[in-house]
């Protein structure tokens, strides 16, 4: 039996469904409770396999947890009590590779945060996670080949700068985020990276592209970034990131 846990965000908020819209398959919502708060989960039974989905912002019909104020520490809290053999995090991004335009999915090979909020479980005492290597080199070739499978290429090796938002990025800081290294920027691998990391969880990460970062949209550098058309993108994605899950789980 595999177990795996999913953190999703924009454009996910539905991937539960999704994956439980099979034949077969069974889906159960419940509570994890944890010193930061309450998280809300789905259980998705595939075989003898399972699935636990966490909506990282917690939407609702009413409102949905902006990214900065969100309690990375209960989410990653709640997928660590699954035991899970996998963390798998989905991650709506900012293009800045010709070879990742919006509606491609790439997978994770570091993070370039540089944000100031320090994420621990340790404020007591401290620990020193390593993060020489944040993600899961076979994890992240399978989901690598199951996606060149559909797509028929995929960028494998995608650095992701991590902002807090909840504002989109400004031209200039997309050029200096990339001349720093960065491919693609979003609002919250960072966080879930470090969190994971002091669980001692193994890690993979897609990176869903669901726009092209400020000032990078071909032939339009003045186009504004639509967070309803970002989310509307990441929707398309959903299948694609179930072929993934169901390629880890093989």
């Amino acid at each position: 039996m595999a177990r795996i846990a999913v953190l999703c965000g924009t454009g996910m908020s539905a991937f539960a469904s999704h994956l439980a819209s099979a034949s077969g398959v069974a889906a159960s919502t419940m509570r994890v409770d944890s010193e930061w708060g309450p998280v809300p989960v789905t259980l998705v039974s595939v075989d003898d396999d399972e699935i636990l989905i966490i909506d990282r912002h917690h939407s609702d019909s009413d409102s949905r947890t902006p990214p900065h104020i969100i309690e990375h520490r209960a989410n990653v809290h709640a997928a660590a009590s699954f035991q899970p053999e996998l963390v798998l995090s989905i991650n709506s991004v900012g293009s800045m590779r010709e070879d990742l335009p919006p509606g491609s999915i790439g997978v994770v090979a570091d993070v370039l945060d540089l944000a100031e909020r320090p994420w621990t479980f340790y404020d007591d005492n401290a620990i020193h996670a390593d993060r020489t290597s944040c993600f899961d080199s076979l994890a992240s070739e399978t989901c690598a080949k199951a996606l060149e499978a559909i797509q028929g290429q995929v960028a494998s090796d995608l650095i992701v700068a991590q902002c807090i938002g909840p504002q989109f990025e400004t031209p200039s800081e997309i050029d200096a985020l990339e001349r720093l290294g960065a491919d693609v920027v979003g609002m919250t691998l960072g966080p879930e990276s470090r969190l994971v990391g002091e669980r001692g969880l193994p890690h993979v990460a897609l990176a869903c592209s669901s726009n092209w970062a400020a000032g990078r949209t071909p032939g339009s550098p003045e186009a504004e970034i639509d967070h309803d058309a970002v989310d509307a993108m990441a929707a398309t994605m959903r299948e694609l990131v179930g072929e993934c899950v169901k390629a880890l789980l093989s």
